[in-house]
């Protein structure tokens, strides 16, 4: 039976059986028709004789478009395939075809796309752009060390109290010192975050942010309240910061620090586990540390720099130390 014909008892399968919005059968009948056609120009006038490889090839012809059609994101591709695999299904379900040959086909990766990060000396130029001498100046500098020593979520930072850093930040003023047993500053150095789910973690804080809050807490917090929020991070009416004037605080840093990256608070988020990462930390516990169910999250982080790979390249590889002109001479 040819796919036309085949394509055609789908549809109207689809529609009288299965109850199909007008809409789906539009969207599915495009699909449809673009998949016979392209049978058709490939010599495929019966169902039966089409082959898994040949759904393969339709996918990837798909996906890399041709002088007439531009290519299909991987997402549109994915789509086309699910309405193919519908009509091989159909068919071998209908005793049309002897078996379902677009069963084991899988839809295309779209590909990682590796997070926005700074670099070190940026995340240093985008907080140090921060003034200290205005309320609002101090805040930002507290909310982006925040930011950047935890990897915390926007939305974790911005749901932290006063009362979730204020013994936190006190105690810090004598970690320098050590309890009796060394212990009171590494208690103290941890902060408590609620994520995804409600799901706690704890995540360590350094001198550095530490003492970005403990100043905003003194100078900066304080001009800011009305007494009605409890939140850490105030706006200028003394309510809770929003995510959207986050937002708005990452990019004026990053102009006044000079950086022309399209950045976000979650940058920072990004450039925390990719220095640690870099740093040497393993994959394990940076995933415990943003809070990731799964590491498979986390392991996007694990690219490296160009300077990094070039590093690596340089110390590893047995050519890196040949010059061009060495390389001649040996071949």
């Amino acid at each position: 039976m040819t796919p036309r014909v085949v394509a055609q008892l789908w549809l109207e399968h689809l529609a009288v059986e299965r109850g199909a919005s007008q809409h789906t059968l539009s969207n599915y009948r495009r699909d449809a028709n673009r998949y016979v056609e392209w049978l058709e120009s490939c010599g495929k006038d019966d169902l039966a004789a089409v082959t898994t490889t040949d759904v393969e090839d339709y996918v990837a012809d798909l996906r890399r478009g041709s002088k007439t059609r531009s290519p299909l994101a991987a997402s549109s591709a994915g789509r086309a395939l699910v309405v193919a695999r519908g009509l091989h299904k159909f068919a071998a379900v209908e005793g049309l075809v002897p078996a379902d040959v677009a069963a084991s086909v899988s839809p295309p990766s779209a590909g990682e796309k590796l997070p926005d990060t700074l670099s070190i000396n940026e995340v240093a130029a985008l907080i140090e752009s921060c003034s200290e001498d205005t309320p609002t100046g101090i805040r930002d500098k507290a909310l982006l060390e925040t930011l950047y020593a935890t990897g915390t979520r926007v939305s974790e930072a911005l749901a932290l109290s006063v009362d979730d850093v204020s013994e936190l930040v006190a105690a810090g003023s004598s970690d320098d010192v050590g309890g009796s047993d060394g212990q009171a500053g590494l208690d103290a150095a941890f902060l408590r975050v609620t994520g995804k789910g409600d799901k706690q973690r704890i995540v360590p804080l350094g001198g550095a942010a530490r003492g970005a809050l403990a100043e905003y807490l003194v100078r900066g917090r304080p001009c800011l309240s009305t007494g009605a929020s409890h939140a850490l991070f105030l706006n200028t009416r003394g309510k809770a910061l929003s995510r959207q004037s986050a937002w708005a605080i990452i990019q004026d840093a990053a102009k006044r620090a000079g950086i022309d990256k399209k950045i976000s608070p979650h940058t920072l988020r990004h450039s925390f586990a990719t220095h640690l990462l870099e740093g040497g930390a393993d994959v394990r516990t940076v995933q415990e540390l943003l809070g990731h169910s799964s590491v498979t999250t986390t392991q996007i982080y694990t690219h490296v720099s160009p300077e990094n790979l070039r590093d690596v390249w340089a110390t590893s590889h047995p050519r890196a130390k040949a010059t061009v002109t060495n390389y001649k001479s040996v071949r």
